[in-house]
C-alpha cells in the first residue's frame, strides 16, 4: 500500500494538506544543510533545497514523499529563517515599505521519479514603525519563518497587497501540490468520487 510521507516539520504544511483532505502517514523532516551556495540566486536555491529534502527522506519504493522549501527574496538576497530576534528585526527593517518575492518549491518523489513545481508570489509589506516591529517580534510568530514573518498570523496586518498564491506564501501552494501528488499516483478527492 502506498504511504504518503511529509518531509517537513511545519505545522502550516500539515494544515494546508488537510485542506486537500490529505493526512500523511508519516511526518519525517529531513536533516540537510540549507545554507545557500556562494552567489546562489533565490529561485534556484529554493528548487535545489526542496529536491535535496525529498532525496534525504527514507522511504519505500512505492511511498510518496512530499517536501517543500519556502524562501523570501529581496532582490537577489535570500532571507531565510532568522537565527534570532536581532536578525528577524533586520529582515523586517529591510522588507518594510518594499515589495519582495516569496518562492515556494515543491518536490514529490516516488521511487526514483521526482516531480517538481515552484511558485513565485509578490508581496508588499507596509512601512513599519519601530513600535510595530517590536510588537510583532514580541509575539514570537517570526520564529522558524522565512523572512521573519508568517502571512497567516499577526503579520497579516503588515501585508496590504499580494500577487500570486496565498497558500504558496504560507508554505505549500495547494493547486500545484495537488497536481504533483496526483501525478505521483496519490488519489485526491476520494470521498467526492465514491
Amino acid at each position: 500500500m502506498t504511504r504518503l510521507i511529509l518531509g517537513s516539520g511545519s505545522p502550516r504544511r500539515l494544515d494546508l494538506l488537510a485542506q486537500l483532505g490529505v493526512v500523511p502517514d508519516e511526518v519525517c523532516p529531513p536533516d540537510i544543510d540549507e545554507d545557500p551556495a556562494p552567489a546562489e540566486l533565490p529561485r534556484p536555491y529554493c528548487i535545489r533545497i526542496a529536491a535535496e529534502k525529498a532525496a534525504a527522506v527514507t522511504a519505500g519504493a512505492d511511498d510518496i514523499v512530499l517536501c517543500a522549501d519556502t524562501t523570501v527574496a529581496l532582490g537577489r538576497r535570500i532571507l531565510g529563517k532568522p537565527r534570532d530576534r536581532a536578525e528577524a528585526m533586520a529582515f523586517l527593517s529591510a522588507l518594510s515599505g518594499r515589495r519582495h518575492r516569496v518562492i515556494t518549491a515543491v518536490a514529490v518523489r516516488r521511487g526514483d521519479r521526482l516531480w517538481q513545481r515552484d511558485v513565485v508570489s509578490a508581496v508588499r509589506m507596509k512601512r513599519l514603525s519601530q513600535p510595530e516591529m517590536a510588537s510583532y517580534l514580541a509575539t514570537g510568530d517570526w520564529e522558524g519563518k522565512a523572512g521573519g514573518y508568517g502571512i497567516q498570523g499577526p503579520a497579516a496586518a503588515m501585508i496590504p497587497w499580494i500577487s500570486g498564491s496565498f497558500t504558496g506564501i504560507v508554505g505549500l501552494p495547494l493547486a500545484e501540490t495537488a497536481g504533483l501528488l496526483q501525478a505521483a499516483g496519490l488519489p485526491l478527492y476520494r470521498a467526492a468520487a465514491e
